[in-house]
């Protein structure tokens, strides 16, 4: 059975509209946290130039197979398993002809302790090109606040289930991306109280 997120249905329209005039000229993109695989059809849809290399834990990598295999193309090529927190990734380094451009992760960073976003923008580090972007999308806290009741109320949900998980800070984001050379490019207000943040990493 092909799994199917809601949440990734009802978004995907949104992201693309913010994310095409970044990806536009870009050519290899990596999912962290892939899920279902809903999200790596719909960009190569519209984005004919993409190849969309989509990433999850092992235990989702068949339910994100199945869907590539059944409505994907040569440019949604077999997922990989992808963790975090065990580096290296056995991926393009950065500098290599064939490293990827771009990263996308969507409502990841929430459910992962703090010590795994700080791998996270680590990995980014190891395996994104010069001039690439790294794109985060989910609900984030600005200088220790929520922007919503309703994401305060998710917030408590997620640490209720898991104390390390929760909604993070943008300043502490901020924070582990410019350590890895990155430079915020735009925060845009999303639907349902999320965000996307869109760094660039210095060269290229």
């Amino acid at each position: 059975m092909i799994p199917f997120a809601p949440s990734a249905e009802r978004n995907k329209d949104a992201i693309l509209a913010a994310l095409r005039p970044h990806l536009a000229h870009r050519r290899r993109v990596l999912e962290i946290g892939s899920g279902t695989g809903q999200h790596a059809l719909h960009m190569t849809q519209a984005l004919p130039q993409l190849v969309w290399q989509c990433s999850d834990l092992p235990g989702a990598i068949p339910g994100i197979a199945a869907r590539l295999e059944s409505e994907g193309t040569e440019r949604t090529p077999p997922p990989l398993a992808l963790d975090v927190a065990a580096p290296p990734w056995p991926l393009p380094a950065a500098e290599a002809p064939d490293a990827f451009d771009a990263v996308f992760t969507a409502n990841t960073l929430h459910i992962m302790s703090f010590a795994h976003v700080g791998q996270f923008f680590a990995r980014i580090g190891e395996i994104l090109a010069p001039g690439g972007l790294c794109c985060v999308y989910g609900p984030m806290k600005y200088g220790g606040a929520f922007t919503t009741e309703s994401n305060a109320e998710f917030d408590a949900q997620l640490r209720a289930r898991d104390p390390q998980s929760g909604i993070r800070d943008f300043e502490a984001l901020d924070a582990l991306a410019q350590a890895q050379g990155l430079t915020l490019l735009e925060d845009i207000a999303m639907p349902a109280n999320n965000q996307l943040l869109i760094w660039r990493r210095t060269g290229g």
